[in-house]
């Protein structure tokens, strides 16, 4: 049967149309403030603005579904954690949007310096572009988590608790998941055994915490493992799966690729279940401890996967790293390319 291609995003009423000619100029205001700052610089954004941005795009993902359908050709963003300037870089490379379209996997926040300018510059992009920009929500979009690894310190620190709350109050109602033209499933985490249709996503309430079990737990938290079945996961939290677990996914639900992050790994990215699965993680050098290379993915109209790794350096320029896949064929092995 042929693939068929979606016509339309079907995630609800935009709200660009909503919007007022001052506030699209204040939000352009912003972005330009974010994208032209120096590095190690303050990025001088007023607490009310960036507060205002924080509502607009709740209103945003409140008009979306918890599982999006999104597109061809898009591009795939993992874990950023607060490295501001590697987000840059990304975008640098990549272009922004409305000439790329981008779906971010969330963790978007915690541990890494700039996770107030991280968040902020994404949200602008949402608001301004809600049909062509993207976020899911990680796991450390989490009001507890904030608390202990990072951003709740950082928003006390630089600005306001309340603003720290503006921030909760809108991650509480991202959406969870994906599908990229009705081929590859996105999360932040992974595969849950509460998961017997792609529709149960659709039916968590929102506004909403994190819960320590459940779909929407193991969405945002479970792990790829080398076992049969489903394992306890060492985190604490959540469960494993193993290659038997995706190869039933994929087979039921006729994907042919499942995208997730929330795991560092070496190149940026790596493959799993025979190919079926890949871990995608886009902040290099990780905790400035790491020494891993970030990556992002490409899915282009052809319904072709190519990554670009960036390494780990301060040079705007990244590495290029090619592994073209054909959906339902066999991918071709990577290929290195300095740049």
């Amino acid at each position: 049967m042929p693939r068929g291609r979606l016509q339309a995003n079907s995630e609800g009423t935009s709200i660009r149309s909503t919007l007022s000619g001052h506030t699209l100029l204040k939000i352009d205001k912003m972005i330009q403030t974010l994208t032209s700052r120096r590095r190690g610089s303050s990025s001088n954004l007023s607490v009310d603005d960036i507060s205002s941005v924080c509502m607009r795009a709740r209103e945003s993902f409140m008009t979306q579904p918890m599982c999006l359908s999104v597109k061809e050709p898009v591009c795939l963003v993992g874990d950023i954690h607060g490295q501001f300037e590697d987000l840059i870089r990304i975008f640098t490379h990549n272009g922004l949007p409305p000439k790329k379209r981008y779906l971010f996997l969330g963790d978007y926040v915690d541990r890494g310096k700039n996770s107030v300018e991280v968040m902020t510059l994404l949200l602008c992009y949402k608001v301004k572009f809600p049909d062509c920009f993207y976020l899911l929500r990680g796991n450390h979009e989490s009001e507890g988590l904030n608390m202990e690894y990072g951003f709740f310190d950082e928003c006390k620190r630089r600005f306001t608790i309340k603003l720290f709350k503006s921030f909760v109050d809108c991650y509480n109602c991202m959406p969870v998941a994906a599908v990229v033209s009705k081929r590859i499933f996105c999360c932040h985490g992974g595969l849950s055994p509460h998961l017997a249709n792609i529709e149960q996503i659709n039916h968590i309430k929102r506004p909403t915490g994190i819960p320590n079990s459940g779909l929407l737990c193991d969405l945002v938290w479970a792990d790829p493992e080398n076992i049969f079945g489903w394992g306890t996961n060492t985190r604490g939290v959540s469960v494993t799966f193993g290659r038997n677990i995706v190869d039933n996914f994929v087979a039921r639900n006729d994907f042919d690729l499942v995208v997730r992050a929330h795991q560092v790994v070496e190149d940026g990215y790596e493959f799993f279940a025979k190919r079926q699965l890949v871990t995608l993680f886009s902040a290099p050098n990780y905790c400035g401890v790491f020494d891993n290379s970030g990556a992002t993915m490409y899915l282009d109209e052809n319904l072709s996967i190519s990554f670009c790794k960036f390494l780990p350096n301060s040079e705007p320029r990244p590495s290029f790293v090619i592994a073209t896949v054909h959906l339902h064929v066999r991918p071709t092995l990577p290929r290195l390319f300095q740049g």
